[in-house]
């Protein structure tokens, strides 16, 4: 199966690298190297995996994945930064980011980066094609094909992130996931020391679905260990 990549990258050695390791993984390869003609690219057709870097002209890359994370469909992302900072890292993350390799990177780690993004998606997939189509627990309702939420009849507004982690969250009813454990499925990050990157997502999503964000009815907090989905109907 090819795959299809678009590159945003204002250095052009460090694009013509990323593309020819991204033809030997079968992926046909699309490379702009201003940040505003590739939202716009990125938004003209679905492309399987954007690489982005995080200094660009025209518009950053940071602001390309906030904008592409508002909209409906989801297409993983891969920052590329010059910068190593931690806030960067995290900034990255909290912005939508699947991934997040500093320059200078070595072919076999970027490789490994992509080869992972591309299992975590398949497996996503499959897990969608393989669960039902309307997950419910009490009043919240989460439809998995058309990626909505309802409570009590009414709509959520959810980022894409955050309905990735509450659909995780129900399909393991009643199972304790750690932050860890979270972040790799999630995020697709098995990296320590972004726990705080769940957290505030957990936060914002507890806002919209519960009534009480504060004693909280369908995600709860398991101290010492990480979070657990309500069980039963």
């Amino acid at each position: 199966m090819t795959r299809h990549v678009l590159v945003i990258e204002d250095d052009e050695d460090i694009a013509k690298l990323v593309k020819l390791q991204l033809t030997e993984l079968a992926c046909n390869v699309t490379i702009v190297g201003d940040g505003a003609r590739g939202l716009a690219e990125s938004e003209s057709k679905h492309y399987d995996l954007l690489i982005l870097d995080l200094m660009l002209p025209g518009m950053d890359g940071l602001e390309i994945c906030r904008r592409i994370r508002s909209q409906g469909r989801y297409t993983p992302v891969l920052m590329l930064t010059s910068k190593s900072g931690e806030l960067d890292r995290v900034l990255g993350l909290e912005m939508g980011a699947d991934d997040y390799l500093t320059k200078p990177f070595s072919v076999l780690e970027l490789t490994a980066r992509i080869k992972a993004i591309f299992r975590r998606v398949d497996s996503l997939s499959k897990d969608r094609a393989d669960a039902k189509a309307l997950l419910k627990s009490g009043d919240l309702s989460i439809d998995l094909e058309k990626r909505s939420v309802r409570l009590a009849g009414k709509p959520v507004d959810l980022t894409a992130k955050e309905f990735d982690l509450l659909a995780h969250f129900a399909r393991n009813p009643g199972r304790v996931l750690s932050r860890t454990q979270l972040l790799d499925s999630v995020w697709g990050y098995s990296h320590s020391g972004y726990e705080h990157t769940v957290n505030s997502h957990i936060n914002r999503l507890r806002t919209k679905i519960e009534k009480n964000p504060n004693e909280p009815e369908f995600i709860e907090t398991v101290w010492g260990v990480g979070y657990k989905f309500r069980e039963g109907n």
